[in-house]
């Protein structure tokens, strides 16, 4: 093969990327960006940044699904309808949930600066990724976590470790928005080892691992939502997405369904077989009905 084949089809990708349109939001984002880095410095935005940034976001795609148990008609909507949300659960929940935000989870956003200091991460606006390469980083961040979360979450459910750790989690057989970081400590720190891979790899920019924290709190929140709701998650118009039936059902019956946020790892070594084969049974039982 000539050098001249082997050059083309990037040079075709560099055609292509050089045509796609910039962030319309690019302008008004720009200016808050250096707003910004005017008025605070490097550590306060890695660390008291992230922390807000996590905190907002959990919260606000929580609120929609919490909303959900007071209106009547979204409740066809809701998965598990014999399970339904409680004060007391919520509460519960909330309560452990503060705990390892803030003991566990802050401590570690502390190390955010020492690592964007030690790699040389930039946060001005001048080196900041185009929004296709925030994109494409963020798609890869999502697939080595789901890796990860795969093999690590199913040996959590190894019945020798499972009562020490995973049992914490699995409370809410029912689960709702909250319970998506509801776990015991050392599952926040097992689990949580698959969000800073990608970080790891890819970062090249501050800015990919607050997008990566919200693309990540989206995902695991809607999964863990209780709610099937049809076109409201721009998330199920990617290939292989799980979704919250496919999570739900893993909390259901405490078996299979081991992925995070995609069902190929599932689908290669068949752990998604009982959903399989309770969906054809849900399709048949709709089928008698009809």
């Amino acid at each position: 093969m000539e050098m001249n084949d082997t050059i083309l089809p990037y040079s075709r990708l560099a055609e292509f990327v050089e045509i796609l349109p910039d962030n319309p939001l690019a302008g008004p984002f720009e200016h808050a960006w250096k707003l910004m880095l005017k008025n605070y410095t490097k550590f306060q935005i890695a660390t008291f940044g992230s922390l807000i940034v996590h905190e907002i976001v959990y919260f606000a795609v929580c609120l929609p699904a919490f909303l959900f148990q007071f209106l009547p008609f979204m409740r066809r909507f809701k998965i598990q309808q014999d399970r339904p949300e409680t004060n007391g659960k919520q509460w519960q929940c909330l309560k452990l949930l503060m705990f390892s935000h803030f003991c566990i989870q802050f401590p570690l956003i502390f190390g955010t600066f020492a690592f964007t200091e030690f790699f040389e991460i930039p946060y001005d606006w001048e080196s900041m990724p185009r929004w296709y390469m925030l994109a494409a980083q963020i798609f890869g961040c999502a697939v080595l976590e789901d890796t990860w979360h795969y093999w690590l979450h199913r040996a959590l459910h190894d019945k020798r470790i499972y009562k020490h750790i995973h049992k914490v989690h699995h409370h809410f057989q029912s689960p709702f928005g909250m319970t998506a970081e509801y776990a015991h400590p050392a599952e926040t720190l097992i689990l949580g080892t698959g969000f800073f891979i990608g970080i790891a790899l890819f970062c090249n920019h501050v800015f990919l691992l607050w997008a990566w924290v919200v693309v990540r709190l989206i995902e695991t929140i809607d999964v863990h939502s209780g709610y099937d709701v049809p076109y409201l998650n721009v998330f199920h118009l990617v290939p292989f997405y799980a979704g919250s039936r496919f999570h739900d059902f893993h909390h259901k019956n405490f078996l299979g369904n081991y992925s995070s946020t995609f069902t190929w790892w599932d689908k290669m070594f068949g752990t998604d077989d009982m959903y399989k084969e309770y969906c054809i049974q849900m399709k048949n039982s709709d089928t008698k009905k009809d």
